[in-house]
């Protein structure tokens, strides 16, 4: 007997029918808002893109391998491709796992389906579905009838993760196709959390989210894990809200407070300014950040402002390190433009450079990392922060970093900046040492009116 036959006229009808691991069908255990998202997403008069939210054990993969099965058998022509694509190749098998689990305990799919170790298909309507993971290379070119993000804010922020997200986002539209995210929330620095956002403004899109907790998690557990867990874990995990980590320096919408310039400013006659230095050749980037300080003209006071006047990176790779020689023509370009300015920068890092730069006549001061200096650049930097005082240029670059940077403790009462992997610290790095370096050099810059931030 044929699934396809049997319910090519009703989605909804095939996915109720399918037996989940307790014996029940889906449609006799799915909640209200499991059947809502699950007729939005099926329903073939409305928007085309979808971003679903909901917290920890509320059947996301499940319901997306129930919906994927649908959608290969009702919907989708003869000849289609679908992609399910995941944060990595684990949470892709549990999708996996899930569609071969309902293969194997519902009887109307005895024999239809074919699964692999990244494939769906129904030979019978030459109809497939692959499942990639966020670092799979080559996603352009895809033509997809049907697309499935899973725990989009827990894919890993890297080049790779971010051109295939690209490379979908913009295939779904190409072809005319469908696509749906469904995702616990995570931080909302995350890239993911910006897709939110232009789904929740754009008329193709439409977004469901659901409060946490889910109804049917033991509440000893539930209160077992709050108990356990950091509080903004506990509330993304179990009450689906998009909360920034403790450890943060502070949150983006801190940072974004603190924006007083689009870009790039212009020198200024009689500024002093220092440029710090960050030095990375294949792992990290190289980074450099120009600032300069102000201080009160209303009431005379060393209150200082830290203004960071313009930034730049580079990126190296294993194949292709960073060229110090273009970073050494950079620095001497802007130490022409701006005449009076004073590098500092880890010696160990950054010696043979700061020896050509002495050469050409640019003050250069090294920097000793030790635990004492980490500590007290990560003191003022976040003084600065808190007080209010630092003035930023509109760079996401730069604001998604000081956002995502963390604190740690090293040691009593020591403290460090860390990143998770495959994110960076550079920027905040060059940041720190141009900021410790206008604390010694003192309020010997031009006067600002107080402004009254925040």
């Amino acid at each position: 007997m044929s699934a396809a036959k049997d319910f090519e006229s009703s989605p909804l009808a095939l996915l109720a029918a399918l037996v989940l691991e307790d014996g029940r069908r889906w449609g006799q255990a799915a909640d209200t808002f499991q059947w809502k998202d699950a007729a939005a997403i099926l329903d073939l008069a409305g928007v085309p893109y979808r971003y679903l939210t909901r917290p920890r054990g509320g059947s996301k993969t499940t319901d997306l391998a129930a919906i994927a099965v649908a959608v290969m058998f009702t919907q989708a022509p003869p000849g289609s491709r679908l992609y399910a694509l995941a944060a990595d190749a684990d949470q892709g098998g549990l999708l996996l796992d899930s569609i071969r689990g309902f293969a194997a305990r519902t009887p109307i799919l005895a024999g239809a389906l074919q699964i692999t170790a990244d494939r769906v298909t129904v030979p019978s309507r030459n109809v497939l579905l692959k499942v990639l993971p966020a670092d799979a290379p080559g996603a352009w070119g895809l033509r997809p009838y049907f697309t499935i993000v899973d725990e989009l804010a827990q894919w890993p922020e890297t080049r790779r993760s971010l051109k295939l997200w690209e490379a979908v986002n913009t295939a779904s539209l190409k072809q005319g196709g469908r696509l749906t995210v469904m995702t616990t929330a995570g931080d909302p620095t995350h890239f993911a959390y910006s897709v939110l956002e232009h789904a929740r403004e754009d008329p193709l899109w439409e977004v469901s989210e659901v409060p946490g907790p889910v109804p049917w998690i033991d509440k000893e557990l539930l209160e077992e894990q709050r108990r356990a867990l950091p509080e903004s874990t506990f509330r993304r995990l179990h009450l689906n809200e998009w909360t920034e980590s403790e450890d943060r320096l502070a949150s983006l919408e801190n940072f974004q407070e603190l924006v007083t310039h689009e870009g790039p400013l212009e020198p200024q006659r009689g500024v002093s300014y220092v440029m710090g230095l960050d030095i990375g050749i294949v792992n990290d980037r190289t980074a450099a950040v120009l600032c300069h300080m102000e201080t009160d003209v209303d009431t005379g006071t060393r209150n200082p402002r830290f203004v960071v006047d313009r930034k730049q990176t580079w990126r190296g790779s294993r194949e292709s390190p960073v060229d110090l020689d273009e970073v050494r023509e950079w620095i001497l370009d802007t130490c022409r433009r701006y005449r009076d300015v004073r590098v500092v920068a880890d010696p160990h890092q950054a010696f043979l450079l700061t020896q050509q730069l002495r050469k050409e006549g640019v003050p250069v001061d090294h920097f000793q990392f030790t635990q004492g200096s980490i500590n007290r650049l990560v003191v003022r930097l976040l003084v600065a922060i808190r007080n209010h005082a630092l003035a930023l240029p509109n760079d996401p670059d730069l604001l998604r970093e000081l956002a995502r940077v963390r604190v740690k403790e090293s040691s009593p009462n020591l403290l460090r900046l860390d990143h998770d992997r495959r994110e960076h610290d550079d920027l905040v790095i060059a940041l720190a040492l141009a900021l410790d370096k206008l604390h010694e050099r003192g309020s010997d810059g031009p006067r600002f009116r107080w402004l009254g931030f925040g």
